[in-house]
């Protein structure tokens, strides 16, 4: 029998409390979706608005969280061995930007009041490439994120077997 390093045993672990923020986080952004189309349009349009787009939501939703706490993950080992957290900060504008293409099209149901109907037109006929680009650049922040938590955990690991070995 082969002993397994203990790095690579926890390498598709998260730790508690990333993956308690990643959970507010993903529940705290579908409460947002969820209020926002309530303040626009009433409760009942939210719950009718959410079935129908159960799929993308949730999907966003569940990416989202996991790109949180991958995020808080990466930080804590980050800081566990003093490295640069250029890259970590890089990954949170694919979250922010899939966050948005995501909730675009709800910009619509304000638009008319705003007077720009053109736009709101726009954005309802291409709800559905705009969820689905939302979803896909989800997944793209959470494989950067994991790429860089892979390559943190591995140089954290090279760090303690130099240290070890001194």
């Amino acid at each position: 029998m082969t002993a397994i390093s203990p790095w690579l045993q926890a390498e598709a672990t998260v730790g508690r409390r990333a993956l308690a923020v990643g959970i507010v986080a993903g529940v705290s952004l579908l409460g947002t979706y969820l209020g926002i189309i309530t303040l626009a349009q009433g409760g009942a349009h939210a719950l009718d608005q959410f079935r129908a787009d159960a799929p993308f939501v949730l999907a966003v939703t569940l990416g989202f969280g996991t790109q949180v706490a991958l995020f808080v993950e990466l930080r804590r080992t980050a800081a566990r061995h003093r490295r640069d957290r250029a890259m970590t900060a890089a990954s949170t504008g694919t979250s922010a930007a899939a966050m948005l293409a995501c909730c675009a099209h709800h910009v619509a149901d304000l638009l008319p009041l705003l007077g720009v109907s053109a736009a709101a037109v726009f954005l309802d006929r291409y709800k559905e490439p705009l969820l689905i680009l939302g979803v896909v650049m989800n997944g793209v922040g959470v494989a950067v994120l994991w790429r860089e938590l892979r390559r943190a955990r591995r140089a954290c690991e090279i760090a303690d077997q130099a240290s070890r070995a001194a």
